[in-house]
């Protein structure tokens, strides 16, 4: 049984993965087509593609395990066996799943499959992983509402099975997962792969249809504050805001578990889980970096110091969220559990870009804008290897005058033609525009091709107006 704690990143595309193993994943999870529970996002639609991230993951040297977790109707039964046959083939690290019909039947098709049992199994209980142990599970992956104390006596019930946690990402408010309201408000069933992620979704505190995204520019700020009581719970108030956006009642902030990475080590968690399958490759970097720092510090000096710690709250805050709670894993705490303690920013800084190709011979770097970058913005190099921060002076489109050849190489792989009359300078370049052209004042190293940029937002923004604090 595995004893070394491990990074778990998600793998919603062959790129993503490629990032979070250069940030320090150990592990990759991804789904299957049709049969994972992030279907719509999942970018592996063909087995030729799953093939290629699992060569590329067994080649770097990690794991990779494979999502199959639906809970399937009869009609999906024969053709999910049927893909398992390709994706056994595939030769991954092990199969999540859910299903106890799917699992029983994989197990006596395909005895030599590994299989880990999703969260979407509820397992809250040693008796239930005991269960599934005794049955030939490898791996139980734990419930999110489990504390501390709890795990620790699965562990000590059930020595002898690997137990992985969630330690980052976004949070269900359905228990375990397992949501009903995306297929009553949507048609769409959560627990077959196509959740429309209805809690997350924009509602007047009037009743009215749900707006979505939409900001009301009419807006005209509620006076005083406004909380809503439970029939069978008279005194319980629970808190209901809203802003130009709408009112978020089921929109549950995201877990973070910088603050219990030791304890759940110790508690006998051996696998430390990431969300996020349709979250950016900036994600996947930025926490696995973060994790990566903190667990390889654990594993040296059996603490993570205080100064790591909030280096490493400070890295995950730079990234999309809604906030950060701990989950279950102190306690039940209700509303006292709403942020921790020291932060209360929602995002610190802005995806700017990703290199995609790099000139060692003249530094010049060719950028994929991701949000708008204006010159004389001051813009954060990260890569696997290094980071430094730079004031965009200059930008081009089409190529870059001191890099005519690395431009036209360009241009031939993109099977387009290149002159250089039609180079550009610009003082501003958009996200989802035209690449940008940039010379770096320092080499970027071997791995430059997986340097992400990032720059601070703007303008100071409140947590009230669900955009982010600068801290």
């Amino acid at each position: 049984m595995n004893t070394e704690l491990e990074l778990l990143m998600p793998g919603g595309s062959l790129e993503k993965i490629k990032y979070a193993i250069a940030y320090g994943a150990d592990a990759i999870y991804a789904g299957v087509p049709r049969y994972s529970l992030r279907a719509r996002e999942n970018e592996f639609f063909d087995p030729e593609l799953i093939k290629e991230a699992v060569d590329f993951v067994h080649a770097a040297g990690k794991k990779i395990y494979l999502t199959a977790n639906i809970y399937a109707h009869n009609n999906k039964i024969n053709s999910f066996m049927e893909a398992m046959k390709e994706m056994v083939d595939l030769k991954p690290d092990a199969f999540i799943m859910t299903d106890p019909g799917l699992i029983a039947l994989t197990k006596e098709k395909f005895p030599e499959a590994v299989i880990h049992l999703s969260t979407q199994a509820n397992n809250t209980n040693w008796a239930q992983v005991k269960f599934w142990k005794d049955y030939g599970i490898e791996r139980a992956i734990l419930a999110r509402e489990l504390r501390i104390e709890e795990i620790r006596e699965i562990h000590d019930k059930v020595p002898d099975i690997e137990l992985e946690a969630f330690v980052h990402g976004s949070i269900c408010m359905a228990y375990s997962g397992r949501c009903l309201l995306s297929n009553y408000l949507s048609y769409r069933d959560a627990n077959q792969g196509t959740c429309s992620h209805t809690c997350r979704w924009g509602f007047k505190v009037n009743g009215d249809a749900a707006v979505g995204d939409d900001v009301r520019t009419d807006y005209v700020p509620l006076e005083g504050e406004f909380l809503l009581e439970e029939r069978e719970r008279p005194g319980e108030m629970m808190p209901i805001d809203e802003d130009e956006y709408g009112t978020y009642i089921m929109n549950s902030k995201d877990l973070c578990g910088i603050d219990y990475i030791k304890e759940l080590r110790d508690a006998g968690i051996v696998s430390l889980k990431v969300e996020g399958r349709n979250k950016t490759e900036y994600y996947a970097s930025l926490v696995a970096r973060a994790y990566r720092r903190g667990m390889d510090e654990l594993a040296i000096k059996n603490e993570i110091s205080d100064e790591t710690r909030d280096w490493m709250l400070a890295e995950v805050c730079t990234t999309a969220n809604r906030g950060f709670i701990p989950g279950f894993y102190p306690r039940n705490a209700k509303a006292a559990a709403q942020e921790l303690d020291r932060s209360h920013s929602v995002q610190t800084h802005l995806y700017a870009g990703r290199v995609l190709a790099y000139d060692t011979a003249t530094r010049v770097a060719c950028i994929e804008v991701k949000n708008r970058i204006d010159k004389g913005d001051k813009l954060t190099f990260i890569s696997p290897e290094k980071e430094f921060e730079i004031d965009l002076a200059e930008a081009y489109y089409n190529g870059h005058p001191e890099a005519l050849e690395f431009s036209a190489s360009l241009h031939r792989n993109s099977k387009k033609e290149f002159n250089e009359n039609q180079i550009e300078l610009t003082d501003h370049a958009h996200g989802g525009g035209k690449n940008i052209f940039m010379k770096l004042d320092r080499d970027l190293g071997e791995q430059a091709t997986t340097t992400i940029v990032r720059m601070v937002y703007k303008e100071a923004q409140t947590l009230k107006t669900r955009t982010p604090v600068i801290v």
